[in-house]
């Protein structure tokens, strides 16, 4: 009877010390397809690296999504080279100038390729542009690994927990001779 009553008051005590932690599920990728495809206010604080052939440049990256208006801060160390582009409906301009047709010329120029701007604000969620033809392939997490769509691959190496999701927390584009390495260091999401 001793006997049971220690192993009783035993097994008490390690309940008691057991912590239970809520069981973390991510959503579907359907169901969370149709959220972030809608999400209309987002930001994230990272960092890029760009390969051209045997040339690269490295940046801070500030990506602020407002409905469907980008605004990107690119800056290299100490601030060289930083720039902002904000790509809205009306056009993309380039360090508060008004949007004009030249703006996507002089980014070419500036960044070495011509940047995706329309596709990457899905990209960088860990979703495809819906508004063009794509491969997907999912990890065992129901998260994109890697993604095919307008002439880029997209690789998808990291997601971090954020608001009970997972977001893309590295990434590495590719087309032709340019890749592109982003690392996330922050997401800023509504609740």
């Amino acid at each position: 009877m001793r006997r049971l009553i220690g192993s009783i008051a035993c097994c008490a005590v390690l309940t008691g010390c057991a912590t239970t932690r809520p069981a973390f599920a991510p959503a579907p990728w359907a169901q969370r397809l149709s959220e972030l495809e809608h999400a209309s206010s987002w930001q994230l604080d990272g960092r890029a690296a760009v390969s051209l052939g045997t040339q690269g440049w490295q940046a801070s990256l500030d990506w602020r999504q407002r409905g469907e208006s980008s605004e990107v801060h690119l800056a290299g160390p100490f601030g060289a080279g930083a720039m902002v582009f904000k790509a809205t409906p009306e056009g993309i301009s380039l360090n508060g100038a008004p949007p004009n047709a030249d703006v996507a010329a002089q980014l070419r120029e500036r960044l070495g390729f011509e940047l995706p701007i329309d596709s990457l604000r899905f990209w960088l969620q860990g979703i495809p542009d819906p508004n063009s033809a794509f491969e997907l392939t999912r990890n065992q997490q129901d998260r994109a690994l890697q993604l095919t769509q307008a002439g880029w691959s997209i690789q998808y190496d990291g997601y971090m927990p954020n608001h009970g999701d997972l977001l893309p927390a590295r990434l590495v584009l590719r087309r032709a001779d340019a890749r592109v390495r982003i690392a996330v260091d922050r997401w800023e999401w509504p609740k």
